[in-house]
């Protein structure tokens, strides 16, 4: 017998013949177990029964009368089970059913009469992934960075938090989702391909088209370049989540730089992300903006994972961190000293600040990193992280968790 060894479970008998013989028909994949019905406990004999018959992938048919019991299902097989995939099968018209679907465990979403040949991708990207595995510490953390408003620093503050993460932590990538790419001039690079191609080569990405897509920087940091021209692409829920899935697998950190998004796409990465850091200057339009924004971004998400970043802090007389926190319903998570006469000219030769020791902005943006790889995971899918307010050391680790929850998609 060929092909990979498939499990089906379904709520509907129908639906179990229908996706046995899509799936058959292909020959990449073969039956070993089908139930009616889902396991409802890890001492369920349905999860002992798909790791006898030595299941290799789990398909989890999501009805869309019952969306969260078949997420709940995702989760308890990705918990409770090894060296097992799960593809989720369902309606492609409801992206957050998609990226709760990914974020539980699923490493595929497909279409449930999705058609052979993408069936077979599938598949494809699997086997590939599986046998080109890579030294990761888990599957990394995604930190999105967005900005208030233009010119407040997000894209300043991406490549300098990734830099200062790759020097300490290794297996970076930053992925330059900005409206127009700046990275790769604040990096001093030429990049080739980028998050674009990416894109448009999902049907066969794997890990080594993906290596040839990525642009090598100076300290081992990896970018995956934004857009040279404006551009109109707006990926979908399914193909962003279907991108990350892969990032995640590979690398122990993925910074997103998303400054100069304000859109669906952005909301979307947020909702990927384990927390987001917005970054603002103590000033009215950015304050004022940092409000509308966040709520923007989190609107029925239903976690807590937006953070204020100061940039460019000079701290404001009668105007402390709670009056911050009061004028942008924000949690203020890293103060950025004011240091333009050294920030401009590093970003004008392509020699990030983090790179130059012992100045006040390189300890700053080291910190926040410590800060970042201190937090914790938990499922929560929420940042709770408390600091001391107005303090001078920078050097000084923020005390608190991180209560995040990757995408986790077949982690």
């Amino acid at each position: 017998m060929q092909g990979l060894a498939v499990t089906f479970l379904t709520e509907d008998k129908e639906r179990q013949a229908s996706l046995q013989h899509r799936v058959e028909s292909t020959q990449s994949g073969r039956n070993v177990f089908s139930h009616v019905g889902f396991p409802t406990s890890a001492t369920d004999p349905i999860l002992r029964q798909l790791q006898d018959v030595r299941t290799e992938v789990v398909v989890v048919d999501i009805d869309p009368g019952h969306v969260q019991r078949a997420i709940d299902v995702i989760e308890l097989i990705h918990a409770n089970t090894t060296d097992v995939a799960i593809f989720a099968v369902g309606s492609m018209n409801d992206p957050g059913t998609i990226v709760a679907a990914m974020r539980a465990g699923a490493r595929e979403y497909l279409e449930r009469n999705a058609s052979s040949e993408a069936v077979v991708e599938a598949f494809d990207r699997f086997t590939s992934s599986r046998s080109k595995t890579r030294t990761s510490a888990g599957r990394a953390r995604v930190f999105v960075v967005t900005n208030a408003k233009g010119g407040a620093g997000a894209t300043t503050v991406a490549v300098n938090t990734a830099i200062a993460l790759q020097e300490t932590q290794g297996g970076v990538l930053l992925v330059d989702f900005a409206s127009l790419g700046h990275a790769s001039l604040h990096l001093n690079v030429r990049p080739t391909f980028g998050v674009i191609d990416a894109l448009q080569n999902l049907h066969r990405l794997d890990s080594s088209l993906l290596d040839g897509l990525m642009t090598a920087c100076k300290g081992g940091l990896q970018l995956l370049a934004g857009p040279q021209q404006p551009t109109s692409l707006s990926p979908t829920a399914a193909e962003l989540a279907r991108l990350f899935d892969l990032l995640v697998t590979h690398f122990k950190y993925v910074i997103v730089d998303c400054s100069g998004r304000k859109d669906q796409t952005e909301r979307f990465l947020c909702d990927l992300s384990n927390a987001v850091l917005m970054v603002a200057q103590a000033d009215v339009v950015s304050l004022w903006s940092a409000n509308r924004i966040r709520t923007f971004l989190e609107e029925g998400a239903g976690r807590d994972r937006v953070r204020l970043v100061l940039n460019r802090y000079k701290k404001i007389p009668g105007f402390n961190d709670e009056d911050v926190e009061k004028a942008t319903n924000c949690k203020l998570l890293w103060k950025l000293p004011n240091n333009y006469q050294m920030v401009s000219p590093a970003i004008d030769k392509g020699v990030p600040v983090t790179f130059q020791d012992n100045q006040d902005i390189s300890r700053a943006f080291r910190a926040l990193a410590a800060t970042l790889v201190d937090a914790s995971a938990t499922v929560e899918g929420s940042l709770d992280l408390s600091y001391q307010h107005d303090r001078q050391d920078t050097k000084k680790k923020a005390v608190g968790r991180l209560l995040i929850s990757p995408i986790r998609a077949g982690q």
